[in-house]
């Protein structure tokens, strides 16, 4: 039975230590998962240390190379260099020959001019564009005259449009009086009116900006007063919606437009179109500003490979937990086994040493007793 008990708590030594082996390292990742939840830095670190290796990084590179996407191409580049994974010298001198075909002279006016009179960039020399329109109000003005047209008409409207150009309008302003120091805003503003018209906008966010949007613009007062505005009297459309525009309660716009405005300062537009793709509400663009602040221009590869698990966990905390917890359980298993195992088999070692003493022992008693006997006939006579 001792033989028995050994053996079988030897074979769930070995389970359990076949358990801790395949979820101890689980454990330790969700251990440092947890840690960095809060930290979208240090959670993105983690996570593209697991996941960002020399095979995933030459596919992305050449997948952006093939979409003609040199900014994505280059931000792959650069985040594998910052986490040591190899790219070949080849791949590197293509993305490199790209990066400068994409800016040249006569690709970045065309694009300037682009986003100047479309308000719909696709680089940072489109964004320019667009964002100097929206700057000197003609890019609002144009896209309040349009929508508001269309309000006024009865007709389909992209009030989501429409409530940023207004707020742009009044904001601008602003930005004139502080010298500057609204910019961010401005920006922000900018960049989301850009995404919304090219479809780079997250139904998370367009939602939350609709319903912010609602709160701030009184469309009835913007439709009376919007009347009678064309591109060639901006006056009719800025007045209409400054007057239609509440900017006391235009507060939570104005924060995420400035974190929006902030990741296209560190990051680029393009990574700012992706954040607001992946973006659920204001937290959620916080925290992208924050990713933004250290990465730099890393941060658009980081959001491709890790998409809005770049800034939360992309699996419940109770779910880490209970790999924890089964890691735990698994150790302390192991330990208690292989105590249960090393004690019976040193009491079962101790007993039969025991036990062969007591048999030496009694055997001598019994030899010398034949000797006693033996010899006590001969000590008689």
């Amino acid at each position: 039975m001792t033989r028995l008990r050994i053996a079988l708590l030897l074979i769930a030594a070995a389970a359990l230590a076949a358990a801790a082996w395949a979820t101890v390292p689980r454990a330790i990742d969700a251990a440092g998962l947890l840690a960095g939840q809060d930290d979208p830095v240090a959670l993105a670190d983690r996570k593209v240390a697991l996941m960002l290796d020399a095979g995933v990084a030459a596919r992305e590179i050449e997948s952006a190379l093939t979409a003609n996407d040199t900014d994505l191409a280059q931000s792959f580049v650069d985040l594998a260099k910052e986490h040591q994974v190899p790219v070949a010298p080849a791949l590197a001198a293509r993305v490199a020959t790209a990066v400068e075909k994409a800016n040249s002279p006569s690709r970045t006016a065309e694009n300037f001019a682009k986003g100047l009179l479309t308000g719909e960039p696709n680089d940072l020399a489109g964004f320019a564009g667009t964002a100097v329109g929206d700057l000197f109000v003609f890019g609002d003005v144009r896209d309040a005259v349009r929508e508001g047209a269309r309000l006024a008409a009865g007709q389909e409207v992209d009030r989501l449009v429409l409530g940023l150009a207004c707020v742009g309008l009044a904001v601008t302003a602003g930005t004139y009086a502080t010298l500057g120091g609204a910019a961010p805003v401005r920006v922000g503003l900018t960049v989301a009116k850009a995404a919304r018209k090219t479809g780079r906008l997250g139904a998370g966010m367009a939602d939350w900006l609709g319903r912010s949007l609602r709160e701030v613009v009184d469309w009835g007062k913007f439709r009376s007063a919007i009347a009678g505005a064309t591109l060639t009297r901006p006056a009719v459309a800025i007045r209409a919606a400054r007057e239609a525009v509440k900017l006391d309660k235009a507060g939570g716009i104005i924060d995420v437009v400035r974190d929006v405005g902030r990741v296209q300062g560190k990051a680029g537009t393009q990574a700012a179109f992706d954040g607001l793709n992946i973006a659920q509400g204001p937290a959620d663009v916080a925290r992208i500003a924050k990713l933004a602040e250290k990465k730099g221009r890393k941060t658009r590869a980081i959001l491709k490979l890790l998409g809005r698990g770049a800034i939360v966990l992309a699996v419940g905390s109770m779910q880490l937990l209970s790999w924890i917890l089964w890691a735990i359980l698994a150790l302390f298993g192991f330990a208690s086994s292989t105590k249960g195992a090393v004690e019976r088999f040193t009491m079962r070692r101790l007993q039969r040493r025991k036990q062969r003493t007591l048999a030496e022992q009694e055997q001598e008693i019994r030899n010398r007793r034949l000797a006693a006997l033996a010899l006590g006939p001969a000590a008689r006579v």
